[in-house]
């Protein structure tokens, strides 16, 4: 009976009204599957069916077979991002996706290194980025800010470049440095000196870990690395040690539950720890992370607390707060967000 009334409270407010902050979007997953289409006709990019369905295809990237056909179809995506146009046009879409989803505040990641080839080189390819965030911040009303992400495929060596192109541009947009694709190859500390130069530059640390990999990854990031925020790291949950680590060290970890079950981590949507999470205090931010290839934007995350997991408003509200504190934004910024958050809660 407790539950039938918390549903019916539920469906009183609408989750896109729901002020948030969005922490955890990749750059070229942000893209909307009509613009890919328009990009690969313009380019002549013959796209897998996978890309070309308009459905997010089926991935399990659990084994190496399955996160080599999910990067595959990721890079053909980031294929057709070829001129500062297109960049433009990626931003200002995501921006006007995050919008209609509530978002107040987005911190987009990339890696420029990915971009250069097309966009003239490292320094010009993050210059065309930041430009086209400022922009669509301009355009759209939303706080927008990036992180930039190494690559854990290549060597720590190309890590140190980027953090050191991402502490230089910090008064351009930059806030963060984290650490991406397949957690499973190499390890966290070989990273440590490119997070050190992040870090030392006034940038945040925020590296994945805990998703493809189990608790020993999310403890890397931070004795490694001393992440900030840690990607991912749902799979915390394993270890409660681990859990009151991460509650008492007040670390945000950027939970994206439908890409979590879309690429086979768990099995459905109820599986995904976050009443673990939430109940053992740990903060937590959910994120899109790539619905270009899971679907889900970012309310769809807010309705699964809700649907999957019995998350009432109040605890809803709580999510989005905890969003809030666990971004880089100006502190008078969090403010009005949670003063926001309150009058959702309260209408």
């Amino acid at each position: 009976m407790e539950s039938v009334r918390a549903r019916d409270e539920a469906a009183i407010r609408d989750l896109r009204r729901l002020p948030k902050a969005h922490l955890h979007l990749h750059f070229t997953g942000s893209m909307r599957s009509a613009t890919l289409l328009d990009l690969a006709d313009k380019y002549g990019v013959h796209l897998p069916e996978a890309l070309r369905s308009g459905e997010p295809p089926q991935l399990r990237a659990t084994d190496e077979r399955g996160w080599f056909r999910f990067q595959r179809l990721y890079d053909i995506a980031r294929s057709c991002l070829r001129t500062p146009e297109d960049i433009q046009r990626l931003v200002r879409e995501a921006a006007e996706e995050d919008v209609r989803d509530g978002s107040r505040w987005l911190e987009i990641q990339v890696d420029p290194t990915s971009y250069a080839p097309r966009l003239g080189g490292l320094i010009p390819a993050l210059e065309i980025i930041l430009d086209a965030v400022q922009s669509a911040s301009r355009d759209t009303g939303l706080g927008i800010r990036v992180l930039v992400a190494a690559n854990r495929m290549k060597h720590p060596l190309d890590a140190r470049t980027l953090a050191r192109l991402a502490v230089r541009y910090a008064d351009r947009g930059v806030i963060g440095f984290g650490l991406s694709n397949d957690e499973r190859r190499g390890f966290a500390r070989d990273f440590d000196r490119a997070f050190a130069i992040a870090r030392e530059g006034g940038l945040l640390a925020a590296p994945h870990g805990g998703e493809l990999s189990g608790p020993a990854s999310v403890r890397d990031c931070l004795d490694d690395l001393h992440a900030g925020r840690v990607g991912h790291g749902v799979r915390a949950a394993e270890d409660p040690v681990l859990l009151s680590r991460l509650a008492s060290r007040g670390v945000t970890c950027e939970v994206c539950p439908a890409s979590n079950v879309a690429l086979g981590v768990y099995e459905k949507p109820e599986d995904v720890p976050l009443r673990a999470l939430f109940d053992a205090g740990v903060p937590m931010a959910l994120g899109a992370d790539d619905p270009l290839l899971f679907g889900a934007r970012l309310a769809a995350q807010y309705e699964i607390a809700r649907s999957a997991h019995g998350f009432t408003d109040a605890e809803l509200a709580e999510l989005a707060r905890q969003s809030v504190r666990g971004s880089c934004a100006p502190q008078d910024a969090q403010q009005g967000l949670l003063a926001e958050i309150d009058a959702w809660l309260a209408a």
